[in-house]
Order: C-alpha cells, then structure tokens, then sequence
C-alpha cells in the first residue's frame, strides 16, 4: 500500500512490475488508508501488507535517501495536549497498546537484511504515524523526546497496520 500514485509507480519501477505483487494506492492519512487497506483484503486473498512510500526521518537515527524498516508503528498523536504535555489515548487510560502496532521480529529482520545484502542504505526501527507531517525542527524535538526510539514519522502505517491486523496478517 502506499499513500499516492507516484509513490505506487515508484514501488511498480522498483519491482519491474512484476506480477506476483500488487501495489495499491491507500490514500493519505491513516484514517482513509485504514479504510483503503481494509476494503483490498477483503476482495483478495494476501499473505502480507506492506505500507510503503515517503517519510520524515529522525535526524542521527534515519538519514535523508535511506529506506528504513518498521520494527513497530506507534500512532503519535492520539490523545490529548494538556499543560504538562501530550498524553496519549493509552496513558488517558483508554486502554492498553491502543497506540503502538508490533510487528513480526523475523519478517524485520530478513527484510532488513535483505535490503543490507543487497548494499542499500537501512535501518530499523519504530516508525510514527502522525496526523500532521513535522516541520520544525521544536516539533521534531518533541516527538523525539516522548518516543526517543522513533526512526521515522509517516502518516499511513498505523491505518494500513490495523487494517491489517484485523485481518490476521503481517
């Protein structure tokens, strides 16, 4: 899944279109993208979802032109601002792990791997999935403070991830 059409003809190039792989278009955000995600794994039969595309990377953690592998997803700004900060849905007591999606360690591993053996730039790590890219290097500061693991932010994974993981599949 990814979130545009160029994004989906990148992946389509990158592939040599091949035909054992579908590449679809989600949308942007993880609301539609959830919506999207769900909607194809209903009319196929898919052993893997895969939400690829563009991102912000951390700086020192995932630098500009590296592909970066989610070892988790982590919704990073549900909840709520209060005047001692952001609390998430999960600390507001809305539940537990509301916030993040675990992903397969084995699957991460052997992609990364993959993409290391075949000499490209990679790491792993958890990704954001934010409803507002970053712009300022305050805003980048303070999600790297609340999540100092966070490799990257994008703003689909964690939709195209529930849709998934609705579904059983990695």
């Amino acid at each position: 899944m990814t979130a545009v059409t160029a994004e989906r003809d990148a992946v389509l190039r990158g592939l040599h279109s091949d035909s054992r792989f579908d590449v679809l278009v989600a949308g942007v955000g993880s609301v539609v993208a959830a919506v999207n995600t769900a909607r194809a794994l209903v009319t196929e039969e898919y052993g893997l979802v895969i939400s690829a595309g563009i991102g912000g990377g951390f700086p020192g953690k995932a630098e500009v032109g590296s592909l970066v592998v989610a070892n988790e997803i982590v919704v990073a700004d549900l909840g709520a601002q209060t005047s001692e900060g952001f609390r998430s849905v999960d600390e507001l007591g809305f539940g537990a792990g509301c916030t993040q999606l675990p992903l397969d360690t084995n699957l991460v591993d052997c992609v990364t791997g993959a993409l290391r053996a075949a000499k490209l730039l990679v790491c792993s790590g958890p990704v954001l999935t934010v409803s507002t890219v970053t712009g300022t290097a305050e805003r980048s500061r303070e999600l790297a403070t609340r999540i100092p693991e966070a490799t990257a932010e994008a703003m689909e994974g964690y939709g195209v991830g529930c849709a998934a993981f609705d579904r059983g599949l990695p």
